[in-house]
């Protein structure tokens, strides 16, 4: 574990954000900035920046149009390595609803709007988020997702994808351990994705079984009473 407290995170946390963002021409350009950041601030154990020096050039010296796909194949075709974190926890609930409300009060609460579009769970703007605020509290942020991210980074090692070092990063930020946890089987893409046959359940996933019995419960509404009391 890093144990040290850094002075400051700003530099480091939003280095580690645009790592995250998706790789188009302004970003691939920016990455030798990125990491002369990261040194700059040495928040971070130096073999970890090196990694991150290594996937930064890596991210500069591929074809554009391979570094977008292997982007959007890892982070957008699965819940396990998607980047918004109350996928992990939520889903497709109704309790993600209120977990996006709370989370986007806490950044207003601190002076800070999102932009129109974005998530407030996405780990790009909580890492944006964390770098505005004091240290000690930036670490405390982070590390009630610690869980989370640990997912996110035995997912992203399952998958031997060189992003896992950024979620290692952004735990070793928050002075926790990046660390292999139990994750639940990715669901089947045809079967997470699959639409009901007409009146044949409902496309809420866990009901939306059309090779079972769908139940069905008759109610019988009591008749109406007259105004004499007896039944008509």
């Amino acid at each position: 574990m890093f144990k040290s407290t850094p002075e400051s995170l700003r530099l480091t946390l939003r280095a580690l954000a645009r790592l995250l963002a998706y790789p188009d021409a302004e970003l691939r350009a920016q990455m030798p900035a990125l990491v002369d950041a990261l040194r700059v601030e040495q928040a971070l154990p130096g073999a970890r920046i090196a990694e991150l020096d290594a996937l930064a050039r890596q991210i500069g010296a591929m074809d554009p149009m391979e570094a977008e796909a292997r982007y959007v194949d890892t982070f957008d075709r699965g819940r396990q390595t998607a980047l918004h974190l109350f996928e992990h926890i939520h889903g497709d609930s109704r309790d993600r609803g209120p977990a996006l409300i709370d989370l986007t009060q806490t950044y207003e609460r601190a002076g800070l709007h999102l932009e129109q579009g974005e998530m407030p769970d996405h780990l790009g703007v909580v890492l944006e988020f964390a770098s505005t605020q004091p240290t000690a509290v930036a670490r405390d942020f982070l590390a009630e997702m610690a869980h989370i991210l640990n997912a996110l980074f035995t997912a992203l090692q399952h998958r031997a994808s060189p992003y896992a070092s950024v979620v290692a990063a952004v735990l070793e930020a928050a002075g926790q351990q990046a660390e292999a946890v139990d994750i639940a089987p990715e669901p089947d893409m045809d079967e997470a994705w699959a639409e009901p046959e007409a009146f044949d359940g409902c496309a809420t996933r866990g009901q939306n079984r059309p090779a079972q019995p769908q139940p069905m419960q008759i109610v019988r509404k009591a008749r109406p009473q007259s105004s004499q009391g007896a039944t008509p």
